[in-house]
This record gives structure tokens, sequence and C-alpha cells, in this order.
């Protein structure tokens, strides 16, 4: 069987970019390969999605509304569900888009997979990106491949066998040194999921100064957010500055950081002169990077048995805890005063006691009246503590036989956060917040989330109901929360509920979930005018995924992304060789303030086990092109690294 593209290196001139999907990510994903990559790509969606307007990011503005038009134009008098894909015009810079109802091989084939360089699958569903992949993979082994899955377990199995396919399929067409070949070609698989990209961010706004993890292939790196110092003060030293925050982070007039807040907004890689001016005016907050080492791997849920075991100290009411303490600080002041009144062994006082206590027959006949009163309020105690116990029993059987229950909100809880939804986003958002160990109470409308065997497992407590309707935000004790997590996936849901929860406490943290990033900048600003003494923020998971997935798809060299405030961080491990920016320069000439800074030298790990990186490089170190080096990069940044072409 002849194989497709066969001596073509991926990523030739020419060769273009697929993306399919049928949400908000797909076409966020496109527009962030047009305007940051420039990147021909070709656009796969199903034709329900004719209707809805994408999200775009810079350039690709205009050229996507004009799309959106050819698209309602051209599918008038499409045949619904014959498969066939409709192209839907090709406009003059080279972007196509096509509407079918799934990615199935004719589809594939139509998108130009045999000749593209990456193809990404984003549909929400997981079984059709795994089909898909499968179909991609035969057709062009070569193919750089990036999946958008939730189930992280399956999504390493999947990864490992579509790079073993792809390296047999080289092998059987041409030996072992084009299997070799393609893989240096980086035709690889990445998986990602864009709930494990978000929930970080979200559970990051609601709680101030957590840290921002990037974990992969063993690599682990740290930033953590510090508040303004004062004036004068500056940040410890070796910790390089990331970011710098936004300045007057208060002011309800402020934009959070978006792309067009000017000098005001964040400052992604800045350099040692805005360092120092944010150090003596006092007046920014800072993103530090506090480690990078080589870690034992990315933790994997826990397995089935965790967490069925309930701990010691819920087994019991707090009330029935007291009863007991009191009741056993009564025992040893009886014992106390007969070791006084009678002046025998502590210990043989403490035994009569007991004695007393549980009504064994050895009645004080003869002895004195003290010993006679302390033996009737010995047996008094017994009498007291006999239902105690009875109800500690029936309360620790109850709370086993309820372990697979939903508990409510206990008596007294505050400071805690409450979150809406236990969907795809809200389920990685309350395990990052556990892991965290920041208490939750969590709303849900429908008994069948898949969320709610997670928060049953980890004990956290639940409120049922629909989180519009009046009583439910109260039962989740939101007058005492400290923040309000809205992330359901309806605009709508989050933003009366964010309303309500307004109206109730002017001065609670809320943070929303929006679906377009447009939309959520817009209600973020309205919010913060309304109510210019909480604090606000909203965000889109689409804007927060989409760099990710982007830069997957130029290359594995990606590691990951940490969210600054409404821009993004990317971190990216490469040689240098092949790299003008770098190679033959010295770390300090090779920083360019916010595009890339190099953060350490990555020998590998070392025969023993230990950490190869090097990451406090001087500014002298000259860089070599076998050197391989791990990098922080903005968007645009990183495209200049990465472009693989240039166009006039």
């Amino acid at each position: 069987m002849s194989v497709p593209n066969q001596g073509r290196p991926p990523g030739a001139a020419g060769a273009h970019m697929v993306v399919c999907g049928d949400d908000g990510l797909a076409h966020r994903l496109a527009a962030e390969l047009r305007g940051v990559y420039e990147e021909q790509v070709t656009l796969v969606v199903p034709p329900a999605e004719r209707t809805v307007r994408p999200p775009v990011v810079g350039r690709a503005r205009a050229v996507s509304a004009a799309l959106l038009d050819r698209v309602v134009n051209a599918a008038v008098n499409r045949a619904a569900g014959n498969g066939t894909p409709t192209v839907l015009g090709e406009p003059a810079d080279g972007q196509r888009i096509l509407e079918a109802v799934e990615a199935t091989e004719a589809v594939l084939a139509e998108a130009g997979v045999e000749r593209a360089a990456a193809l990404a699958l984003v549909y929400d569903d997981d079984e059709t990106n795994i089909r898909a992949a499968l179909t991609a993979r035969r057709l062009n082994p070569r193919l750089r491949l990036v999946l958008r899955l939730y189930n992280r377990r399956l999504g390493q199995h999947i990864e490992e066998l579509l790079d073993q396919a792809a390296a047999l399929a080289a092998e059987s067409a041409g030996g072992a040194g084009d299997a070799y070949d393609a893989f240096s070609g980086d035709a690889s698989t990445t998986v990602l999921s864009d709930a494990d990209t978000a929930a970080p961010a979200l559970a990051a706004t609601a709680v101030v100064g957590t840290s921002k993890v990037v974990q992969t292939d063993g690599l682990l790196l740290r930033a953590v957010e510090r508040p303004p110092t004062g004036p004068g003060e500056s940040d410890p030293p070796g910790l390089p500055t990331l970011a710098l925050l936004s300045a007057d982070a208060g002011d309800p007039a402020f934009a959070d950081g978006s792309e067009a807040s000017g000098e005001q907004g964040p400052l992604l890689l800045p350099d040692a002169a805005a360092v120092r001016e944010a150090a003596v005016s006092g007046r920014r907050g800072s993103v530090v990077l506090e480690q990078v080492a080589y870690s034992a791997g990315p933790a994997l849920p826990a397995g089935r048995g965790v967490g069925v075991v309930a701990p010691f100290a819920s087994l019991f009411s707090r009330r029935l805890r007291w009863s007991l303490a009191g009741l056993v600080g009564c025992v040893f002041a009886l014992a106390v005063a007969l070791w006084l009144v009678t002046g025998i062994h502590p210990l043989g006082a403490l035994y009569l006691t007991l004695l007393d206590l549980f009504a064994i027959n050895d009645p004080a006949v003869g002895a004195t009246t003290e010993r006679q009163v302390l033996q009737l309020l010995s047996g008094l105690m017994g009498l007291l503590l006999l239902p105690v116990l009875l109800a500690a029993v029936l309360e620790a059987l109850g709370t086993f036989r309820g372990t697979g229950a939903l508990r409510r909100p206990p008596r007294g809880l505050g400071g805690h956060v409450v979150l809406l939804g236990l969907g795809k986003i809200g389920t990685r958002v309350l395990t990052r917040l556990r892991e965290l160990n920041i208490p939750v109470v969590c709303v849900e409308a429908g008994p069948d989330a898949r969320g709610l065997a997670v928060a049953r497992r980890l004990r956290v407590p639940v409120v049922l109901g629909d989180v519009t309707q009046e009583g439910v935000l109260e039962a989740a004790k939101i007058h005492r929360a400290h923040a309000l997590l809205a992330v359901t996936s309806s605009d709508t849901t989050n933003l009366e509920a964010a309303l309500y929860a307004r109206s109730l406490r002017p001065d609670l943290r809320v943070v929303l979930r929006l679906y377009d990033d447009d939309f959520a900048t817009a209600v973020y600003r309205t919010l913060r005018a309304a109510h210019p003494q909480a604090l606000t923020r909203s965000r889109s998971v689409t804007h927060l995924a989409a760099p990710s997935f982007a830069g997957a798809m130029m290359g594995r060299q990606i590691l990951g992304a940490i969210p600054v405030e409404r821009r993004v961080l990317l971190f990216a491990a490469l040689r240098v060789g092949g790299h003008a920016q770098l190679e033959g320069k010295t770390v300090g000439e090779a920083f360019r303030a916010g595009y890339w800074r190099v953060l350490a030298l990555d020998r590998g790990r070392e025969p023993q086990g230990g950490s190869g990186l090097v990451w406090d490089l001087a500014d002298t170190y000259v860089l070599r092109g076998s050197d391989r080096v791990v990098l922080a990069a903005t968007r645009r940044g990183l495209a200049d690294l990465l472009r693989r072409r240039r166009r006039g």
C-alpha cells in the first residue's frame, strides 16, 4: 500500500493546518493560527455552526466575519444528512471552511489531511475525536495530531497508540530510517483538555496568591502570583519575573488586563527597567518563577477505593463530640474527687469511679458520706452516658451508610467558595480547589451531572437545585462565602446567578465563565462599574485554552500555559539550532522583552534520576545549536520562533 506524502517532511512550505470541531474552541483555534502564527487553515464545522459567530483574534476578525456570511449563503441549498462535505468558498488569503456532520474519511480527504502539517480534533465528544484521529493517522502517518480529550487516562493510552502507529507505518514504507525521520520532524500526537487548561486559571482567579503549575513529560514549572510590594521593596533575588500585573487593579474602570489595556495592563516578560520601576512604585503585583525541575510525572486521578472510608471526625456531629468530651471530663473530675476524699491511689480512684459509672454492684455500704455521694453521682453519669453512646453508634452507622449520599453544607460554614456547575469545567475546578485545601460548596441543577461522583468522593457539600430559583444560593451559604464561581455551560445562568449573588452580597468576589471573550470583557466592565468595591472577574474557556492547542499544533515542544489576567504566557522546550534569534547569542542577548525569555538549559535527566536542568543561567552563557532550552514566551513571541513561513 502506498503511503501518502511519502518523502515530504512535515511542515514543508505550502503545507496547511486543519481544525475540526463543533463549538467555539474550533473557531478560536483557527483564528489563533491565522492571526498569530499566520498559518493557512482549513476549518471543518458541522452545519449547525453556521449561525454561530466565532470568537476571533487580531486581524482574523474581518476575515472570519466575511466567512460566516459565506457560510449562511452557501448552506441554504445544502442537502442535510448526505455526509458529503460542503466547501464554503476560499477567500483570498487561503483560509477555507467546510461543512460536515463529522470528520469522516471523505471529509478529511477533502480538507487536505494528506497534505497537511497538523490536524486538531476538538469536538466535544471524546469518541468522535478518537475515531477521526485513527482515520487521519492512516491517511497521513507523518501528520502532527492534536486531540481534545476529557478522559486523561484514556488520553495517555491514545497518545502512545497513535505515535506507535505512525512509527510502524513509516517503517513499513521505507525502513527504520524513515520512521526516525518522521519523528524527528515531530509527527507526533498531543492530547490536551480544555477543562484541564482552563480550570487552574478559574480556580486561581477565585483565590489570590495561588500557584500556577505547568507539569508535562516529567518537567515541572511552578510560578506564583505575588501581591504588590511596598515602595522600594523587590522580589527575592533569584526569582525571574515572568509578568507584572495590572497597575491600579482595584480601579473599576480598568479592563482586567485585556489586549487593549496599554501600559496600565499586565506586562508579560518585562525587562529589568520595568521590574525596577514597578518595585519603586509599589503598585503592581508580579508573577515570578519559583521552580523548574523534573518531577515524577503527572498525577493520575485517584483510584476507585479512595475516599470510601469517611474520616473519623466526620463520623460524629460537632454537638455529639462536645457531649462525649464533657462526659469524659466529668468522669475524670469524679475520679480526682474520690482520690482527694479517700486518699487511695489515683488509679484505684479511677477504677472505682468506672465501676460506679457502669453500675457494677459494689455499693459503698458503711463508707463515708462523701464516698456514697460520689457513688451516686457516678451512677447518674452512667445513666447520661448510655444515650450518648447509643447516639454515637447510630450516627456512625448512618454516616457509613450515607457515604454514597451527597453532603449538605454544615452549619456555621464560612469563608468557602460556592461553585456553580459540575460539568467538565466545574469538575476540574472542584478538584483543583480541593488540592489547594479550599472549602467548597457546589450547586448543581440535576442529579446526573458527571461531577457529582467526584464531589461525593471528595466529601464536598452539594446543593441540588436551579441556581436561578430563590433560596438555592442561600442554602449554599452565599452570605458567608468568600467567592462565587459560576462555571455552568449557560452564559445567561452564570450571569443571572452573579447578579442575584451581588444583590445578596454586594462585596462578594465573583468569577464568571462566559463563552465569548468580547462578551466576557463587556460583562466585566459593567459589573465593576456597578459594584466598584467588589472584585469581579470573567473568563472565556476557549480564550484560555486556544493558545495551548495552537502551540501544540506548531510542535510538541509546547509544555503548557499559565494565565496572566486576560492574557496567556506559554512555556516551550526547543532546540536552539535553527533559531537565529537564539543560536550563538548569550542568554542576555537572546532575551526579548515582551516576546521570550530563556529560563533553563535542559541537559536531560541525570543517570541517578536527578534533574539535569540549569535554570539559574548566567546572562553571559552562549547558546549553542545543540542546546535544548526551556523558555517562556508570549503568543506573538512564540509565533516568531516557530513560524514556518513569512508572508509579505
